[in-house]
């Protein structure tokens, strides 16, 4: 029978169908994050860059009014000269503003505040040259009348009109913003219901596929399992269909038909068949039983820390046999391997979730201190590391910062292991800690191999190591896992060394 309606030519128009919706969402979504980000660029380019520029003028102008004052009270040639020069320089930086300002497209109102200003500010420019030149001549009364008569008008009516046009530009970029929320809104709330569309579209294609598709071949199978169980009473539906699927039904029942006839003259290879399937699943089910056997065994023998607490096991057992000393001694470097363990797969744990996921999801701030967090560090690492030399010096560190503390520990975990690492056993390591400025600095420092100048570059990329550690182990993630901490903070990472003698890493984040 010629088939009418091809499974293959309906799934292939579902699937188009699909491919159209998905091309029309991607479009749409396009288009509406086109309109937040024209709203966005009109807020970048115009309002914060005529914001900026008219707050500029506003200091400069206020500036140079205060040094003319300046220049009245000057009492030597020396003083005067440096308020003319003073002046000549905010006189420049206002052409310079002003410059910059008329480069930016203005509305009418707005073109003409300006125009006005800058009328009344070269009105006051020669008043005020009026005042210095009076000032030079020695006329100190007259030019003092003249700066507190004329000239202090002239600088009110400049003034006054610059901060209207600073009023109107503040006013019409809280506007711009308003319209730019609002076009995020509505470009949302557009792109939610395109969303919402998608997948009740979808919803319709699985539920046509499942009626017209999936019901009809999960019916067949049924059937065919039927069949498998030797159950020829069944009824097969779908032979009418014009399609593949009505082509199995039909084959179906042919198949029940003669599995009828076959039932009818080879029970026995039936009841073989029976005893052979039974078999296959119990194969089966043994071959299941090995490899899960195998899966847990791998897992547990891949884990290095058991290992290590089977030896600690072993030693604790055998303490009748060794000294009391030993034991101890042996059980404190198998707890060192344990801690360096840990800490390796802690901070391989740690890498994994900010490197591979959203780092935001792991950053979780809040007060901490941070002396105590650098002893932690520093207890840890003499624990892990019995011989190592650490000197501490937190200087003026504050009670508190804002910070994780666990990503801030794996940061400085980091850095004094690798200080530990690529030192000469026993070697100075110095970690100190003091307020800089706005920031509070963090500095390890070691007396190690230290880093080519080559290499400092592109020290803190992934997998990037340097050039000069070769049979020293290592993942190569574990500065660029401080610098991903600290950007999280925030801060800024650096590192200034000498190769062959020693490197120091500042860590520096801001206190507010």
């Amino acid at each position: 029978m010629i088939r009418n309606k091809s499974l293959k030519v309906q799934l292939s128009a579902v699937f188009l169908s699909l491919l159209l919706l998905l091309v029309f969402l991607g479009l749409f979504s396009l288009n509406e994050l086109g309109d937040v980000n024209r709203a966005s660029v009109d807020i970048r380019d115009h309002w914060l860059q005529s914001t900026r520029l008219l707050g500029d003028l506003n200091n400069y102008t206020s500036d140079y009014r205060a040094a003319e004052g300046s220049q009245l009270l000057s009492a030597t040639g020396q003083q005067v000269a440096q308020v003319d020069r003073e002046m000549a320089q905010l006189g420049t930086q206002v052409v310079l503003a002003q410059k910059s300002y008329e480069q930016i497209p203005q509305d009418g109102a707005e073109n003409a505040l300006y125009q006005r200003f800058s009328s009344e500010w070269n009105t006051y420019k020669q008043i005020a040259g009026q005042v210095l030149a009076l000032s030079r001549s020695g006329r100190k009364d007259a030019a003092i009348a003249l700066y507190l008569s004329r000239s202090q008008t002239a600088y009110s009516h400049a003034s006054d009109t610059l901060g209207e046009l600073t009023a109107r530009t503040v006013a019409g970029a809280h506007a711009a913003s308003d319209r730019a929320a609002t076009t995020h809104i509505y470009a949302r709330a557009l792109i939610v219901a395109a969303l919402i569309v998608a997948v009740l579209s979808m919803i319709g294609v699985v539920q046509y596929i499942n009626r017209s598709i999936s019901r009809p071949l999960l019916e067949l199978a049924e059937r065919m399992r039927a069949l498998a169980a030797n159950n020829m009473d069944i009824e097969v539906h779908g032979t009418t269909r014009n399609d593949e699927i009505g082509e199995m039904a039909r084959a179906v029942v042919v198949f029940r038909h003669n599995a009828i006839e076959l039932a009818r003259s080879q029970h026995g290879l039936v009841q073989q068949a029976n005893m052979l399937e039974e078999k296959l699943q119990v194969e089966q089910h043994l071959t299941s039983l090995q490899r899960n056997f195998l899966a847990m065994a791998s897992h547990e023998f891949r884990t290095p820390l058991t290992i290590i607490d089977g030896h600690a096991q072993r030693l604790i057992k055998m303490k009748d046999s060794l000294q009391a000393e030993q034991i101890g001694e042996r059980a404190t470097k198998v707890r060192s391997a344990v801690l360096r363990m840990t800490h390796v797969m802690d901070n391989l744990l740690t890498s994994s979730r900010l490197l591979d996921g959203e780092p935001g999801l792991y950053f979780h701030p809040a007060p901490l201190d941070l002396a105590k967090l650098l002893r932690d560090v520093c207890l840890l690492h003499r624990e892990i590391s019995p011989d190592a030399q650490i000197y501490e010096n937190y200087g003026n560190v504050p009670a508190t910062v804002s910070g994780d503390a666990h990503l801030l520990f794996q940061a400085f975990s980091n850095l004094l292991s690798n200080a530990i690492k690529y030192s000469p056993n026993g070697g100075l390591i110095t970690l100190k800690a003091c307020t800089d400025g706005a920031n509070v600095a963090v500095k390890v420092q070691d007396k190690g191999i230290g880093v080519p100048a080559a290499d400092i570059e592109r020290l803190f990329e992934r997998y990037q190591r340097g050039s000069n550690i070769s049979g020293i182990a290592g993942t190569g993630i574990g500065l660029y896992l401080v610098k991903m901490v600290v950007s999280l903070h925030g801060g800024r990472v650096s590192v200034s060394s000498t190769e062959g003698k020693g490197a120091e890493f500042t860590i520096a984040l801001p206190l507010a």
